[in-house]
């Protein structure tokens, strides 16, 4: 059997470092087994996936090292690789299940599905679909689609009894099949769940091992009910421990720095990022800290992975980015330094922003220092008499900023300007806490061209940063906030900002 994985993202944010642990998985268990790995985007989610987050991912990737053999910007005989180019396939699978009486047509509404689960809750029960669908009889549901009503197509569940399946790392894993919904399988507007999609294709791709995280272990029946109803085998599943925050914690943008671009641009090695992720429930026999992908590969054993909740620590990656500084030759340590920050490119954007300022070429870091540093070197006391509506700007900026979009000056003076208006805040008392949170300085180069050429990544961590040096969010404070940010969102767009 040829051993093909593969990884599937969906392109609706930052790519996060998560994916990038779950593809060096799959990437080391393909080569070492002289497999295939495959990439496949998931982009069903029509309303939030855009074609910059898409090629964020396989900018990220490529810039670890992990190359796919089959995706879609290089092809394969599995194509098209992105899941809404594949929407004619999903329908007739769907269909397929109807006509077996696997599946079944359900024409409740969403008021009526709230209504359902708020009553199952009042009464102490798990919500769950309730299966009204299934009461329906032969005429009465064509009828109700030659009439053309609104309807989805679920799956059908066992009503009693256990789901017993095999996870690689975990032997036979038992959940009751009272614990599983009935699955919508295809949408009202024709539009696949992850649930089908992603079995349909890891069929049609030749899909031979699962390698994702453990929170796909609830899906699992699902899926297996799913193969079986089409009489297709299952791949081997194996569900890898999920990163964690130092509080043990799910890995989160909000208590660490998750997107993989945002550690390139802060200045760590890729092979060191690398290296990082592949510790993360792994170890060598000989329990070394320092390894490359190549070292990874040749002596990878899957089954050695660690069920405990691997800790992503910053510093620790920091730490050993500084053992790969160190260990690399001069000229492998100048060619990495002159990628991250002296290529052309980004000298393109940096050098209209700073030569203004220029008298000397020993003035350009002294000038451009919040265009190559990581986060300002600020405290509490440089952001002068701060209040909380301070704080607050900053927070709501942050969760403007975290939308999804493209970036450029243009979308982050909108943002700015947008924001200072629904506060009712003038722009010239807006700016001075941001220059401070973003470049350290309220007299460093312009704070939007700052933002503009740093990214989105590192100018969202950035306020972060700076909102945690004036004493963080508290849990009630952030639901205050949230209430708040929420009724400026209400607003029309532009106030009377000036």
């Amino acid at each position: 059997m040829t051993v093909r994985v593969r990884i599937a993202p969906s392109p609706t944010g930052d790519p996060h470092v998560g994916t990038a642990y779950i593809a060096l998985f799959n990437y080391a268990f393909a080569k070492q087994q002289g497999g295939q790995f495959v990439l496949r985007i998931e982009d069903t989610d029509q309303s939030r996936s855009t074609p910059e987050s898409e090629q964020a991912i396989l900018d990220a990737l490529r810039w670890v090292g992990l190359d796919w053999d089959e995706g879609p910007d290089v092809g394969g005989p599995h194509g098209p690789y992105r899941q809404s180019e594949r929407m004619d396939i999903y329908k007739g699978y769907a269909e397929q299940l109807v006509a077996q009486g696997d599946a079944f047509y359900c024409f409740m509404s969403a008021d009526q599905l709230n209504a359902e689960r708020e009553a199952q809750l009042a009464a102490g029960e798990a919500p769950r679909y309730a299966g009204a669908g299934l009461a329906l009889s032969a005429d009465e549901i064509a009828a109700r689609l030659a009439d053309g009503e609104s309807h989805v197509i679920r799956m059908k569940i066992p009503s009693d009894g256990v789901c017993v399946f095999n996870d690689r790392l975990r032997g036979d894993v038992e959940i009751p099949w009272d614990q599983v919904d009935m699955q919508i399988l295809l949408k009202s507007d024709g539009m696949p769940t992850y649930h089908l999609a992603n079995v349909v294709d890891d069929h049609l791709m030749q899909i031979s091992h699962v390698i994702r995280g453990e929170e796909w272990i609830s899906s699992a029946p699902k899926h297996q009910l799913l193969y079986r109803y089409f009489g297709w085998d299952m791949p081997e599943l194996v569900h890898m421990p999920l990163l964690r925050n130092p509080d043990k914690s799910k890995l989160s943008k909000r208590k660490n720095p998750t997107s993989v671009l945002f550690y390139q641009r802060f200045g760590v090695m890729a092979p060191a990022l690398l290296n990082y992720l592949g510790r993360m429930g792994y170890s060598f026999e000989d329990e070394r800290e320092q390894f490359s992908l190549d070292q990874m590969i040749a002596e990878f054993n899957i089954d050695r992975v660690s069920l405990g909740g691997p800790v992503f620590d910053v510093d620790k990656l920091l730490w050993l980015n500084g053992e790969w500084m160190r260990s690399s030759s001069q000229a492998e340590l100048a060619d990495a330094m002159r990628t991250w920050a002296l290529n052309a490119d980004f000298f393109a954007q940096v050098a209209p922003l700073v030569l203004p300022r220029m008298r000397a070429f020993s003035d350009l870091f002294k000038t451009a220092l919040p265009l190559f540093s990581g986060y300002p070197d600020v405290e509490a006391g440089d952001f002068g008499e701060v209040d909380e509506q301070t704080l607050a700007q900053l927070q709501f900026l942050l969760w403007r900023l975290e939308q999804p979009g493209g970036w450029d000056k243009a979308r982050v003076e909108v943002e700015i300007k947008t924001l200072a208006g629904q506060m009712g805040i003038k722009m010239r008392a807006f700016m001075p806490p941001l220059f401070i949170a973003v470049c350290g300085s309220k007299n460093a180069v312009s704070v939007m061209d700052t933002m503009a050429v740093i990214g989105p990544d590192l100018t969202r961590n950035r306020l972060r940063h700076a909102i945690d040096v004036l004493g963080g969010v508290s849990k009630k404070a952030a639901k205050r906030l949230e209430k708040q940010y929420k009724a400026l969102e209400t607003l029309d767009e532009g106030g009377d900002a000036q």
